[in-house]
């Protein structure tokens, strides 16, 4: 493991990490402006679920695999693409209102999406991007000391780590979402949010489909 100074440093950089906008952040900013922090929560629960299979996916091997094989990098892209397009369109060609009081009245009216469902968006948004194995591979063993004893622990305690130091900016993405949600310039625009939120799905879904094995 590395000493106090380097898991600070670990630490840090974990935080600037899930900072930055990506799918993960768009699901949980998408669910917390449709239906409230407590999806946003959830949805953030979701990925961080995912985030674990591929840490102990990597530290036992099967994401070097990953990483080595082009065939199974290329099943496990499209599967991941083919989602996020699905996902994408799914909100693109949903139905709002345009009021904005006829949007409160839906959200008093209607049911919500199951947090169950939500939490399992997230769960396989996660897991069926291959970039989230290749980035565990590529980030934590930086972190692990060349004499490590037993680097598979060492790297799944790390991983561990990195995961569970997401959970509070998931939470806070889910918050700022929500609060955003409440006022009314923002409640006006949920039609165009939801549009630029699907198209933004499927970009990443597009994205992904044309990324190319690192190893090749």
């Amino acid at each position: 493991m590395p000493d106090f100074q380097h898991l600070l440093l670990f630490i840090a950089a974990g935080w600037l990490l899930n900072l930055t906008p990506g799918p993960d952040v768009l699901y949980i900013v998408t669910h917390s402006l449709r239906s409230g922090a407590r999806a946003g929560v959830v949805a953030g629960l979701g990925i961080t679920a995912g985030c674990f299979v591929h840490i102990f996916a990597a530290a036992v091997g099967v994401g070097a695999l990953l990483a080595a094989s082009s065939a199974a990098f290329m099943v496990l892209k499209w599967l991941g693409a083919a989602y996020l397009l699905w996902t994408g369109i799914k909100i693109l060609f949903s139905r709002r209102p345009q009021a904005s009081t006829d949007l409160r009245a839906v959200a008093a009216s209607e049911p919500q999406r199951p947090l169950k469902e939500v939490f399992v968006g997230g769960f396989w948004t996660n897991v069926l991007n291959p970039k989230v194995a290749i980035f565990f591979l590529a980030f934590v063993p930086q972190f692990i000391t060349p004499d490590a004893a037993n680097p598979a622990l060492a790297f799944a305690l790390l991983g561990m780590l990195f995961n569970l130091n997401a959970i509070p900016v998931n939470v806070g993405w889910a918050l700022a979402a929500a609060w955003m949600a409440r006022r009314d310039a923002v409640q006006r625009g949920m039609h165009w949010l939801d549009r630029a939120a699907g198209l933004m799905f499927i970009g990443f879904g597009i994205k992904l489909a044309l990324t190319d094995n690192p190893t090749d």
